[in-house]
């Protein structure tokens, strides 16, 4: 069940002009996909290639306009793990399942998220680097990858402790506060 803000936003994305508001897609109870901007039923594959366009959009189920966005994206990703080469390894699924109802599930996500958004950032500079080069230039980048790599790792690595470090301090202060509501100190 999705929450009050997640459903009127979605509803609110159904009445949007398509001009400034994201792609409003409906899911039938048939299962079907129906792309309110283009009049047509689409795949799940489209979908897929709208995330890959970075094209923001809604999914919303037509019957009652709860939003259905993140279970299309699991469904996405499920696909994809199943289809080829995964990127994901089992042990790294049980540990994302082990975080499910723990206390550290909402830092996890957010730590997740971080860690991506900075591998990301580490993949564009990467390719900014590597722009306009010739097939012999390309080479000697290729060349310098391994230093170069380690060094953009390094950074990485440096960001992703900074980050735990904060998710620490965060849960300190945390505990400290719900200690002290309770009377315990210390």
């Amino acid at each position: 069940m999705s929450s009050p803000s997640t459903s009127a936003r979605a509803k609110k994305a159904s009445t949007a002009p398509r001009t400034g508001g994201p792609r409003m897609i409906k899911k039938y109870p048939n299962r079907r996909l129906y792309d309110t901007s283009s009049s047509a039923y689409i795949t799940l594959a489209q979908v897929r290639d709208l995330v890959m366009a970075h094209e923001p959009f809604v999914v919303c189920d037509a019957k009652n306009g709860d939003d259905l966005t993140r279970s299309i994206l699991l469904q996405i990703i499920l696909e994809q793990e199943a289809g080829g080469a995964p990127m994901f390894s089992e042990a790294v699924l049980a540990n994302i399942i082990r975080f499910y109802g723990h206390a550290l599930q909402g830092f996890m996500g957010a730590y997740l998220e971080k860690n991506i958004q900075a591998f990301i950032e580490m993949q564009a500079k990467l390719a900014e680097q590597s722009k306009g080069l010739s097939p012999e230039g390309w080479a000697q980048f290729m060349n310098m990858q391994s230093p170069m790599m380690q060094g953009m790792m390094g950074s990485y690595l440096e960001q992703s402790q900074a980050m735990f470090a904060q998710m620490q301090e965060q849960m300190a202060r945390q505990t400290e506060q719900m200690l002290g509501a309770f009377g315990i100190k210390r």
